[in-house]
């Protein structure tokens, strides 16, 4: 007889099925699963540790880079925990605007898991109508904040600046003549609102595309159903959050259970799933799209009728308008102090969490009054479900492993952080 042994080998961190920089040392039999062992840390540039260094405004764009799908949610959690210490009001227009802004994300962070997930998987015509889409909502990113990708629109108080009153163009180029040019800045002609509006008009129809596609495709199915599956209780004793614990049918989400900004003031519904497998987290993500989705119109339209502020009027942490700082002494010396010193926030210890579109992320900030925290940690959404990948891929083939990496929606910005 032959021997039959176990075999070691490596996934990654050059994978293209790897999401970043994921390394698993797998032991196999054949080609089945016996144990996954992920190793981290490939991508860590001390977070937590610069941000002890930097003022509490300064580390606002550090948050944008941890998961980089979800750029503004992260910042929500960091400036939220600096309002708690210092006990401040958001104006009502900011709470709204973050709200957008966080679905607006949601919706950003779902699509790249999509075609990414559909395309590990084997299809390839989601990824890039899922690009399709992402290219709009990124220019909502560039019309506010000026970048792309990493915005640095949130600041503690509320938000950098109101939303533009018109969209940039696109201008006619060697590969769009005029009349193409035209037809390409048809939905730009008005405010920012007017082109998320028109956003959201299109978009169930691009949704129904998707699950077109892939949601009754038996070659999906057969890839999805009942594979990496977690049962109610494990998925709460593994430290789940987000689409991961609810697609196991536990139904849990902090927009509802524990309301932060306006979630408690917008109709939206919590999709949950029935049997735990990626199928079903597959199929609440989705749903979650078209929540979102609903969401963004209720506050577009609350937002056309409520002019008003955007940020505290507290100078001591938001700076002064420009006209103000040029034509004022006292102005003019709150903008200096803001911007050489920082802010100095009280003493104590504060924990903010916001639904993340993976999960729970939250910012615990331990202050000691100075213009800098004294220590900050990152709860990070995908570290827990990181952690149980062993767990869902015992037994299951090489394949498998794939499918389940592609449900977890991992991202290695926030787990090496």
């Amino acid at each position: 007889m032959a021997e039959i042994r176990n075999y070691t080998m490596n996934f990654g961190p050059q994978h293209p099925a790897a999401h970043g920089v994921l390394r698993l040392v797998m032991e196999l039999d054949g080609e089945v699963i016996r144990r996954a062992d992920p190793h981290i840390g490939l991508l860590h540039r001390a977070t937590e540790k610069l941000a002890e260094n930097k003022t509490y405004v300064q580390s606002v764009p550090y948050m944008d880079r941890l998961d980089y799908v979800s750029m503004m949610v992260n910042e929500h959690a960091y400036v939220m925990a600096i309002e708690k210490l210092l006990q401040i009001e958001v104006p009502i227009r900011a709470q709204y605007i973050r709200v957008m802004f966080d679905e607006i994300t949601r919706i950003l962070n779902h699509l790249l898991w999509l075609g990414a997930h559909a395309l590990d998987v084997g299809a390839m015509t989601v990824f890039l109508y899922a690009f399709r889409e992402r290219e709009d909502l990124m220019d909502c990113y560039e019309a506010v904040s000026g970048a792309r990708l990493h915005a640095a629109y949130y600041r503690p108080g509320g938000v950098y600046r109101d939303l533009p009153d018109n969209m940039p163009q696109y201008q006619p180029s060697a590969i769009h003549d005029e009349k193409a040019t035209r037809a390409r800045n048809e939905n730009r002609q008005g405010s920012l609102l007017d082109f998320i509006e028109d956003f959201t008009r299109r978009f169930p129809g691009y949704i129904d595309d998707y699950e077109a596609l892939l949601t009754d495709n038996r070659i999906w199915k057969q890839r999805l159903v009942d594979i990496g599956v977690v049962s109610p209780d494990r998925a709460k004793a593994l430290g789940f959050t987000g689409p991961m614990l609810r697609g196991s049918g536990v139904e849990w989400d902090l927009r509802k259970k524990q309301p932060y900004e306006v979630y408690d003031q917008v109709d939206f519904d919590i999709p949950v799933g029935a049997n735990g497998d990626c199928y079903d987290r597959y199929l609440v993500r989705i749903e979650e799209m078209r929540q979102s989705n609903h969401i963004i119109k209720q506050c577009v339209e609350w937002l056309r009728k409520n002019p008003g502020p955007v940020i505290t009027d507290n100078h001591k942490v938001a700076p002064p308008s420009r006209l103000a700082m040029k034509q004022n002494m006292e102005e003019m010396i709150h903008h200096f102090k803001l911007f050489t010193e920082g802010m100095h926030v009280p003493r104590g210890e504060a924990y903010a969490a916001v639904e993340h579109p993976k999960g729970e992320f939250g910012i615990y900030i331990v202050s000691d009054g100075a213009n800098k925290p004294y220590r900050l940690k990152i709860r990070a959404p995908g570290f827990a479900h990181l952690a149980a990948l062993d767990e869902m891929t015992k037994g299951h083939m090489i394949a498998d492993l794939v499918a389940i990496i592609g449900t977890q929606d991992i991202v290695f910005g926030e787990i090496d952080r």
